[in-house]
């Protein structure tokens, strides 16, 4: 049987391109009708801690949550199946990289979308609570956050914490087809999203912009990577 670095010596370009573009689409559906859905609102400033975060999701309605939820699992899906085409160009070149690429993949893919609805849930929790007792929303929202969303929460981040070390690795030490500087296109660019927004103040697009920080890490990744996409199109170097 042949190993990963032989079956996927030579890239099927045209198919990762394909891929790509794929993401990027996917990325943009997923800001737009996902997280900036859920996302838009303001804080009430006159809290703390908390309840400050939580208030400005109170006047998020029920069907956006609903919304969010359902379109951010769709996204979530489609965005993690896209990055097989960064596991292929990988692949062309070192199979121990792609082997735990991949690894990352396959956790983001069996728990990336169960994270992002257990989040809208989370929400929509406080938000019932909120209309029957604001007195104790919080402090039974944390309750649930406990023993729900922060378990698969962690999961989640191991297994994207790991996708995407081990892609800037594997661009910096040359295992792709690509410019080694080229280890810049990663989903943890979202990071900085959340970093400027917040230098924004509370206004509504800036909160919707930091909440959908994934959405935009995975859209500067497609696009990166397909900009700077080999114009040599043959197998990777070794």
């Amino acid at each position: 049987m042949k190993d990963l670095n032989e079956k996927y010596r030579n890239p099927d370009w045209d198919r990762i391109t394909h891929m790509f573009k794929i993401g990027i689409l996917a990325s943009l559906f997923a800001l737009i009708g996902g997280d900036m859905l859920l996302g838009w609102g303001t804080a009430d400033m006159s809290l703390s801690g908390m309840e400050q975060y939580f208030s400005r999701y109170v006047t998020v309605s029920d069907i956006r949550i609903f919304w969010s939820g359902l379109l951010g699992m769709i996204r979530i899906t489609l965005e993690t199946m896209c990055f097989f085409g960064v596991y292929r160009i990988i692949a062309s070149v070192s199979e121990s990289y792609a082997h735990v690429y991949r690894a990352g993949l396959i956790g983001m893919l069996a728990f990336g979308s169960f994270c992002h609805v257990i989040c809208c849930a989370t929400i929509y929790y406080h938000n019932a609570l909120y209309r029957i007792d604001p007195g104790i929303a919080i402090e039974e929202t944390m309750k649930f956050a406990k023993y729900f969303m922060i378990p698969v929460s962690g999961i989640f981040f191991v297994f994207f914490l790991v996708m995407n070390i081990v892609q800037i690795i594997a661009f910096v030490k040359g295992k792709t087809p690509y410019p080694n500087w080229c280890w810049v296109f990663t989903m943890l660019t979202g990071v900085i999203d959340i970093a400027v927004m917040r230098l924004a103040g509370n206004r509504p697009w800036a909160y919707a912009l930091s909440t959908g920080w994934l959405s935009i890490g995975s859209l500067v990744t497609f696009t990166g990577v397909l900009i700077n996409m080999p114009k040599k199109r043959s197998g990777g170097r070794r």
